[in-house]
């Protein structure tokens, strides 16, 4: 991996203001390089680049990190990450907050693999990929999140039967998705929607945190 990469990575981590050592660094690099290697057979990603990679699915996922430590305060809580296709940003996740435990689920066989295949490569006893429909879940996580994976509406209907007491949803979205806000079902509320700004992708990013409302129901 070049270190124009690392040094465009460090740079991003710096915007974003988080603070992760070298190890994690590096490893977040070794996981692009897998990317790039696993893509050539398994079309993980339609982005070939690696400076593109580096902005589209390293730093894009990254901004989830700083909302998500807010929320979870250092818990050691159990996340899944929904239609996670090559782990993102389920491996991320897993790489800078090591206190949690997350799942990446895909219907696609050869995606769950592959996120098999990072926790080995990568030794991350906290990351596992799983075959199965998100719909057939039934063990609880406390967060339930999704990147660029379907509607608001879909999403949480699909995930419901996985989501444990008190949990919530977490969605990174492009721009503020207010017709799929506005068709969520009766009982599922919004209580944050929050911009992200990815470094070196002029871009609209948000994310959505969505919750069942008990007195709806």
């Amino acid at each position: 991996m070049s270190t124009n990469l690392a040094e465009d990575l460090n740079a991003g981590i710096q915007a974003l203001g988080l603070k992760l050592s070298a190890e994690q660094q590096q490893c977040l690099l070794n996981y692009m390089a897998l990317i790039q290697k696993w893509t050539k057979v398994y079309n993980l990603t339609a982005v070939r680049d690696p400076a593109e990679m580096l902005t589209h699915h390293l730093l894009d996922s990254l901004t989830a990190i700083a909302p998500l430590t807010r929320h979870t305060q250092g818990q050691p809580l159990r996340v899944l990450d929904v239609g996670s296709g090559g782990g993102l940003p389920g491996v991320v996740l897993a790489i800078c907050m090591p206190e949690l435990n997350v799942t990446c689920v895909d219907t696609v066989a050869k995606k769950a693999a592959f996120v098999q295949q990072v926790a080995v490569s990568l030794k991350l006893p906290n990351l596992r990929g799983l075959h199965a429909r998100v719909e057939t879940l039934t063990d609880p996580y406390q967060v339930i999140c999704s990147r660029a994976f379907a509607s608001l509406p879909d999403f949480v209907t699909w995930s419901r039967s996985a989501l444990a007491e008190g949990g919530v949803w977490m969605a990174m979205k492009g721009k503020h998705p207010q017709d799929e806000i506005d068709a969520l079902p009766k009982d599922v509320k919004v209580f944050h929607v929050e911009p992200l700004t990815v470094p070196g992708l002029d871009v609209e990013r948000c994310m959505v945190w969505m919750r069942p409302d008990v007195c709806a129901a």
